[in-house]
């Protein structure tokens, strides 16, 4: 993705979740604080990046419950397309009286 500038990154935050200039602003400052992402000035303009390596650590963290977890929200899965299947059978049947 490389750089990108400071309105480039905010119109697509504010389109995407539908937040104010000034809750991005925010959002980038924690980022860029936590390490995440990175910015540089060129001239007036402000260029943020991702910083890889935090992601990768979270990942590698994440990584240890992620068996854990994806046998559990399958199951989840299995069960909703059950209830979805089951309810559509209802009305189809409901709807031949």
């Amino acid at each position: 993705m490389g750089e990108q500038t400071s309105g480039e990154v905010s119109a697509v935050i504010r389109s995407e979740f539908g937040i104010s200039q000034p809750a991005v602003s925010q959002h980038l400052r924690v980022l860029r604080e936590s390490g995440f992402a990175s910015v540089r000035a060129e001239g007036t303009r402000r260029l943020y990046a991702v910083q890889a390596e935090p992601l990768r650590e979270v990942d590698a963290w994440l990584d240890r419950f992620r068996g854990f977890w994806e046998q559990r929200l399958d199951a989840l899965g299995t069960e909703l397309a059950r209830g979805k299947r089951e309810r559509r059978l209802r009305e189809e049947t409901s709807g031949d009286d």
